[in-house]
């Protein structure tokens, strides 16, 4: 009930002050100082009594942001009415400024509630941001220097608030295209172009001394502020879908800059030099996110290694030898398996330190003795599993030598261990049963004392 009251209440008191804008003689303090800010109050409201958003940091710091606006409009509109004497205008366009580091953190968070954005994304999202924000200092900017008379507070907020406003265009509709087409996406972008093109509107007004405080154009950024808490109340795109950021958007926000700072450098004076910061951190931006993306997919190759190695012996273990079988079917070869003879005393006499280098060491053996391109893998334990690609007769004398590696002791810590091997061999004959033929060969040699059974 209360949400539709202010859902109610937002666009009325709106319109009542549209309205007195039609008939000056009823504009004064009520309507410009009481009810003006009592809009913007009322959009907080609208936004803090939003039911369907789920991120718990969006709300907060629209609201935020919301509030620090609002303080800059009480700060301007008291000041036309009362004569203070502290700084106002500075003091309201600071808190004005305010206003845009919240919304450039929340209104993505809007638009993607239910996951977090990785340093990737993020980086996509401002190298975009930042590259259009530079096509817009180059073209739209360059006209407002020469008319604030040296004045750098008053050229410092005519140029930084359009950059701003660009920044949160850019981000938004960057977001949006990431996200896919929702009905919040499209609320959320139509008020901050409303609120975005209303600041451009002021600056035109501001520069040519046509501005008049009370105008009609200041109800249009309380229409951007109502429309984007409006877009609290609308249905997202929810959904946990791995969507990033166009890489032609990214290509061309780089290129853009590049050239840009190209043409700088060959033509000085002809753009304004105020373009180097957004085209410098553009770049700056894709150098750290390129790095970022090198490292992580070294960390991402690094770990699929891994995830197909034995630690211990850095042998390729079980889930490679497996993934290898299902190769090696076609191929005229041997399986065999090898399982360690006397390796359990091992650990219980001498540790699990030492029963480790035993390991280590018969896994240098055995690759000292098979041929190149022989696949040897841990599978676990004291079971070692060889794939070899050869004749049966070959395979059999390379289980025979794989045996005879062990038939002298191993030195540990001056201790001399003597272990043993029974080989299962299995020859791949096209059956999918060739890992569990050469278990079983392997398990008879090993009941049996065979030393080397072949199935």
């Amino acid at each position: 009930m209360r949400t539709r009251l202010l859902l109610f209440l937002a666009p009325v008191l709106l319109v009542m002050h549209l309205l007195l804008n039609l008939v000056p003689s009823m504009k004064g303090m009520w309507s410009e100082l009481y009810l003006y800010n009592a809009i913007a109050l009322t959009a907080i409201a609208v936004v803090m009594n939003a039911p369907r958003v789920n991120d718990r940091f969006a709300q907060p710091l629209i609201a935020a942001a919301f509030g620090l606006w609002l303080s800059g409009s009480l700060i301007s509109s008291i000041s036309s009415y009362f004569l203070l004497s502290a700084p106002t205008q500075l003091l309201s366009n600071i808190a004005y400024l305010l206003f845009y580091p919240l919304a450039i953190v929340a209104l993505p968070r809007l638009l993607s509630p239910s996951r977090k954005f990785s340093t990737l994304e993020i980086f996509d999202a401002s190298i975009v941001g930042l590259g259009l924000t530079t096509l817009g200092t180059t073209f739209f900017l360059k006209p407002v220097l020469p008319h604030f008379n040296g004045d750098l507070v008053q050229t410092f907020f005519a140029i930084i608030y359009p950059i701003a406003d660009l920044i949160v265009i850019s981000l938004t509709l960057a977001t949006t295209l990431a996200q896919g087409p929702s009905k919040r996406g499209l609320v959320l972008a139509t008020g901050v172009l409303t609120f975005s093109i209303t600041d451009f509107l002021y600056l035109g007004m501001h520069i040519n001394n046509t501005y008049t405080f009370g105008s009609l154009i200041d109800d249009g950024w309380l229409l951007g502020l109502l429309i984007i808490a409006l877009s609290f109340h609308c249905t997202g795109s929810d959904s946990l879908d791995d969507k990033s950021t166009n890489p032609i958007l990214i290509t061309l926000s780089v290129f853009l800059s590049a050239t840009l700072l190209a043409l700088i450098a060959l033509r000085p004076g002809y753009f304004p030099n105020f373009v180097l910061i957004p085209a410098i951190a553009t770049l700056l931006l894709a150098f750290i996110r390129m790095t970022i993306a090198l490292k992580a997919a070294k960390n991402i190759g690094h770990e699929r290694i891994l995830a197909r190695t034995d630690e211990l012996t850095g042998l390729p273990n079980r889930r490679t030898l497996i993934s290898e079988i299902e190769s090696f079917m076609g191929k005229d070869g041997s399986l065999m398996l090898l399982d360690l003879d006397g390796f359990k005393p091992v650990n219980d006499s001498h540790g699990h330190a030492a029963g480790d280098k035993v390991l280590q060491q018969v896994a240098l053996r055995f690759s000292r003795a098979l041929p190149h391109g022989a696949l040897l893998a841990r599978l676990g334990g004291d079971e070692f599993g060889v794939l070899y690609e050869g004749s049966y007769e070959s395979a059999m004398d390379l289980a025979l030598a794989l045996r005879a590696t062990l038939s002298y002791p191993f030195t540990i810590e001056n201790h001399h261990i003597q272990i043993g091997v029974s080989i299962g061999l299995a020859a791949n004959n096209g059956a999918p049963d060739l890992l569990r033929r050469a278990d079983d060969a392997m398990y008879r040699a090993k009941r049996e004392g065979l030393g080397v059974c072949r199935l």
